[in-house]
């Protein structure tokens, strides 16, 4: 087993690609913290986990706030002493054009899906610079590569996620502190259901792809395991695209 006893956090654990991903690193021998907002999902998700076998429990989280980061790794801590993985996968969707974008829905989308991510890792951070090793991934999307039109905000976001992602990996590589990033492309997950149901546009996005195909949540889950592991020790600061081959193009 490639994780075998490592402890992983992963925020929005409860659905799409946080649950993918919970299930694809336990079965790789890790012991499982699933943070998220909803507790029926997130129990559902460790509900999962615990049936395959795995030690897992469940953090009612809100990354936005600081307090509840806090809560998040310090019951970590007392469950299991360590910290090896985080996966920050919690995030948000929103759109409308730039004009029409109100100011709270553009904060909420940034304190979210950016925000988040750094209150995480900061927090987290601590821990790995005891313990002189860690693995953080950070779930951007080809949108933070891209312009996606009625979608500033979580454009902003994702692009913000990309270079945070370099300079976490700069400050803390002497510390043997991984920080990578993945970029998903157009996944079938609850955030893009309600822009799958127009035919149009799910036909646009698979014909946008040259494997002709939505990805699933299994395809990125499968990537943040290379990531979270040793067989990637010597990537850093990388983002690792997910997308079908959507931006080669």
């Amino acid at each position: 087993m490639r994780l075998k006893n490592k402890i992983a956090i992963i925020t929005g654990a409860g659905a799409g690609i946080g649950r993918a991903t919970a299930l694809a690193l336990a079965q790789q021998g890790a012991k499982i913290v699933v943070a998220d907002w909803s507790e029926e999902q997130g129990q559902e998700t460790v509900t999962q986990l615990k049936k395959q076998g795995t030690e897992a429990i469940f953090i009612k989280t809100d990354v936005s706030q600081a307090k509840d980061i806090e809560k998040m790794v310090e019951t970590c801590l007392k469950e299991f002493n360590q910290i090896d993985i985080l996966v920050n996968n919690a995030g948000i969707f929103h759109t409308s054009s730039i004009h029409e974008t109100s100011e709270k829905d553009w904060d909420r989308v940034l304190n979210v899906n950016l925000k988040g991510v750094f209150l995480s890792s900061r927090r987290v951070i601590q821990e790995m610079l005891k313990q002189k090793k860690g693995k953080i991934i950070n779930v951007a999307s080809i949108a933070g590569l891209r312009g996606f039109e009625k979608s500033g905000a979580y454009c902003a976001s994702k692009a913000g996620i990309i270079n945070l992602t370099r300079v976490m990996a700069l400050e803390y590589a002497s510390q043997n502190i991984n920080v990578n990033s993945v970029a998903p492309g157009i996944i079938k997950t609850a955030m893009t259901k309600e822009m799958l149901t127009d035919p149009a546009t799910k036909k646009s996005f698979e014909t946008s792809t040259p494997y002709s195909r939505l990805g699933k949540s299994e395809d990125i889950a499968e990537a943040i395991v290379y990531l979270a592991s040793e067989e990637s020790n010597f990537v850093n600061g990388e983002t690792l695209v997910v997308d079908g081959g959507w931006t080669a193009k």
